[in-house]
C-alpha cells in the first residue's frame, strides 16, 4: 500500500521501559531529554515518535507495543490532545494511555514530564494495571 510506504516513525529505548511516551515535533525533542534524566531516578522511559502524522502510523504503534510488552503510555503534545485519540486507536486498550499537554506555545518541560510519567505509574500499580 502506498500510504503505508508514506508513514515514517522512530523509536528510542523501547525495551524494557517503564513507560512509553509518543510525541512528535518540539514535545518529542524535549521528550528525549527526559529520557535521559529519568534514567538519573531510576526511570525507564522509552519513546515513539510519530514523523508523519498523516498518515498517522497505528500498524508501527501497535508493534512497538505488543513486542516490547508495553505497560502505560503518556502522550506528550503542545496541543489539548489532538494527537491522544489516534494513539488510543492504536493501542486499542493494550495499556493504558495518559495525557500531558501544553498549549498557547508554551513547551512542555522536562521535569513535568516526569513527574507526570511517575504519577501515571504510581496510579496505575495502586489500581493493579501493573
Amino acid at each position: 500500500n502506498s500510504m503505508q510506504e508514506e508513514i515514517k516513525w522512530e523509536e528510542m529505548n523501547t525495551k524494557d521501559c517503564d513507560l512509553l511516551l509518543v510525541a512528535y515535533g518540539t514535545a518529542a525533542r524535549v521528550s528525549k531529554k527526559a529520557i535521559n534524566v529519568a534514567k538519573e531516578k531510576n526511570l525507564s522511559l522509552g519513546i515513539f515518535r510519530p514523523i508523519t502524522l498523516y498518515p498517522f502510523p497505528y500498524i508501527q504503534l501497535k508493534d512497538v507495543i505488543q513486542n516490547k510488552k508495553i505497560k502505560n503510555i503518556l502522550v506528550v503534545e503542545m496541543s489539548m490532545g489532538q494527537m491522544i485519540e489516534d494513539v488510543k486507536l492504536a493501542v486499542e486498550g493494550e495499556a493504558p494511555v495518559g495525557f500531558y499537554g501544553r498549549t498557547g506555545g508554551v513547551m512542555p518541560k522536562v521535569d513535568e514530564i516526569i513527574e507526570k510519567a511517575e504519577s501515571m505509574l504510581k496510579v496505575n500499580t495502586l489500581k493493579g494495571v501493573l
